[in-house]
């Protein structure tokens, strides 16, 4: 058996990949441009790749290939009809990073609604040493206790999001992105009353034509000038000149992004000109990313191509 990576890069170089190795020949690439997976594909066995696209120009010539694996959700990169009608079988993985999503969207919101960068540089440039008081009060911050926190997509990181957030203190509602989501012990309402009553809005939806553009200029008007907005979803469903604009404006008090609508992040993109810098926080999408949520996503990948050849 013989196991391309096409973008091993996209998993990091600190995983374990030894289990492949048990298995057959392992060629990785760090990364691949879809011109070059005809040649790097062309006698594969299996594929395990992130966005690289699969479809007739890029594997048309892998006459060996029989399974494809997505290092992620998401298979928008998949041309699932070419893919069955040669017969590849295609795997995906959902579940594995719920933790360390959740995880990382209380560290974007407590960055922001804690003003921690402005303390980290109060201390670092030596005014606390000067100080006369204890304590400085320089950025006002409140607690999240008891301040309502909306959330648009209800699924598993919405949903363990939510948990957390009510040891806190919250008031946790939420608004489905399919109307069709009903989770018993919170509060559904529609988009526009979440964006008005909550001080947290957070997105943990997928993209569908339902989301996408959903946080648009509108939406950002209708929420507390004291809002803070998290996007850990995906880039397009929000309007970024709309964000941007919202922020300068002080339409909302701060965003946290991890996605982007262009990723990597694109020269011209307008929230690059938010002028006050403290007030947006963006991570280059690592919200998924921390060791155990890797480690546990090419375990169960491994797990897949041994399933796949053992049942035949």
């Amino acid at each position: 058996m013989k196991i391309v990576f096409l973008d091993a890069k996209s998993i990091g170089d600190d995983i374990d990949l030894s289990g492949y190795e048990a298995l057959g020949e392992v060629v990785k690439y760090d990364f691949s441009a879809p011109e070059e997976v005809g040649e790097r594909a062309a006698d594969a066995d299996v594929l395990v790749l992130n966005k690289v696209p699969m479809n007739a120009q890029t594997i048309g010539a892998a006459k060996n290939l029989k399974l494809i694996c997505v290092t992620a959700t998401g298979t928008d990169n998949l041309d699932k009809g070419y893919l069955e009608g040669r017969g590849i079988a295609w795997r995906n993985v959902a579940g594995y990073s719920t933790e360390s999503v959740a995880q990382h969207t209380f560290s974007l919101l407590f960055y922001l609604a804690g003003h921690l960068p402005y303390y980290d540089a109060y201390v670092k440039s030596g005014n606390y040493v000067e100080d006369r008081l204890f304590t400085h009060f320089g950025q006002r911050f409140c607690e999240i206790h008891g301040k309502t926190w909306g959330i648009i997509g209800m699924g598993a990181i919405g949903r363990r999001v939510a948990e957390i957030a009510r040891l806190f203190g919250c008031n946790v509602i939420y608004y489905s992105t399919s109307g069709q989501n009903n989770q018993p012990g919170y509060q559904r309402v529609g988009f526009d009353e979440l964006l008005e009553i909550s001080d947290i809005v957070s997105v943990h939806a997928p993209l569908t034509p339902r989301t996408e553009g959903l946080m648009d200029a509108r939406a950002f008007a209708r929420m507390k000038k004291s809002a803070i907005f998290l996007n850990l979803g995906r880039g397009p469903i929000v309007v970024e000149q709309d964000l941007a604009d919202a922020l300068n404006q002080g339409e909302i008090q701060a965003a946290g992004l991890d996605v982007l609508c262009a990723e990597p992040m694109a020269a011209d993109n307008p929230l690059r000109q938010v002028a006050d810098g403290s007030r947006l926080l963006i991570t280059p999408h690592i919200a998924w990313a921390s060791l155990e949520a890797r480690t546990r996503l090419m375990g169960i990948i491994l797990g897949q191509i041994q399933a796949f050849f053992q049942e035949g």
